[in-house]
């Protein structure tokens, strides 16, 4: 089995966690590859005997890797989908931090669950992407165009509104005057999306859902719409440019610059553990419904 690992911080609580993840991997015999900044990272703190392979930051991985092991929080997933990009090498995320909506495996049941997923004890949640496109198409050259939570639009050096004008599918649907606009996935509908008052969306879901950030439109509402929309943004403002931000990557556009919204063309595979479920998740996490007449039940 081949393994990549990859983190972003080495706290001073997260050393016992990664050491227990590298000796179940020592000891299943797996080939483990560490990206070269994290292996610095714990190289730096932690005393380890054995002497890892690297992976650069700059270096694309290839589709000969089993799963790739994501050590941190949901941002450390996000940023993991860079490495990962369309080779569907499947995601397994442990969460040393505090919410972990996304990971799989929590770590007060850290070995139970890397045993069991190395027994090959898990199903694959797909989960969609957005892919973003420019006019002009140099507009974001150097930076990722897709993002797997969201794409959001947001007013830069400026309290003023902007005026987000959307059009899906070539067809005017309105122009949002807010902070800003956001277009989530299923799995983004719990992120962003949700703090602006969005809905939560089954991963199963195809479909994307537009949510305005403070909007001065008091009919405007979040709106659900097929995954397979095209959905075209202008921004127009005071300031001269405004920001665009995939998942944790942010890029400053000018006004003139338009932006098209797609569905992306692979998907990316998140491990999930066999008792596991979104409704568990959302339940357990978000506290879903909780009310204290259902625990009589």
């Amino acid at each position: 089995m081949k393994i990549a690992i990859y983190g972003q911080f080495y706290h001073k609580n997260s050393g016992g966690y990664i050491a227990s993840v590298l000796n179940a991997l020592d000891k299943a015999q797996a080939d483990v590859f560490i990206e070269a900044n994290f292996l610095e990272l714990i190289r730096a703190n932690e005393n380890i005997e054995k002497d890892y392979e690297a992976f650069e930051t700059f270096t694309q991985l290839d589709d000969s890797y089993d799963l790739f092991f994501s050590i941190g929080g949901d941002g450390t997933i996000l940023r993991s989908i860079t490495y990962v990009k369309d080779l569907n090498i499947p995601i397994v995320g442990i969460n040393t931090g505090r919410l972990g909506f996304l990971a799989t495996i929590q770590k007060d049941d850290l070995k139970e669950h890397i045993d069991q997923i190395l027994e090959g004890q898990y199903s694959i949640s797909e989960r969609s992407l957005l892919q973003v496109k420019t006019t002009p198409a140099d507009a974001m050259d150097g930076v990722l165009n897709f993002a797997l939570n969201e794409v959001a639009v947001n007013r830069k050096n400026t309290t003023s509104m902007i005026r987000v004008a959307t059009e899906l599918n070539g067809e005017y649907l309105t122009s949002y005057w807010s902070d800003g606009l956001i277009v989530a996935t299923p799995t983004g509908s719990t992120g962003y999306s949700l703090s602006c008052g969005g809905p939560v969306i089954d991963p199963q879901s195809n479909s994307f859902v537009i949510t305005p950030i403070a909007p001065h439109n008091l009919n405007a509402r979040p709106f659900v719409i097929p995954d397979d929309t095209t959905i075209g943004l202008q921004v127009y403002g005071r300031e001269d440019s405004y920001l665009l931000s995939l998942d944790s990557r942010i890029v400053t556009l000018s006004n003139d610059t338009e932006v098209e919204i797609t569905r992306a063309p692979f998907t990316i595979s998140l491990v999930q553990l066999n008792h596991d479920s979104f409704i568990k998740t959302i339940r357990q996490k978000l506290l879903w419904g909780e009310d204290k007449r259902n625990f009589k039940q």
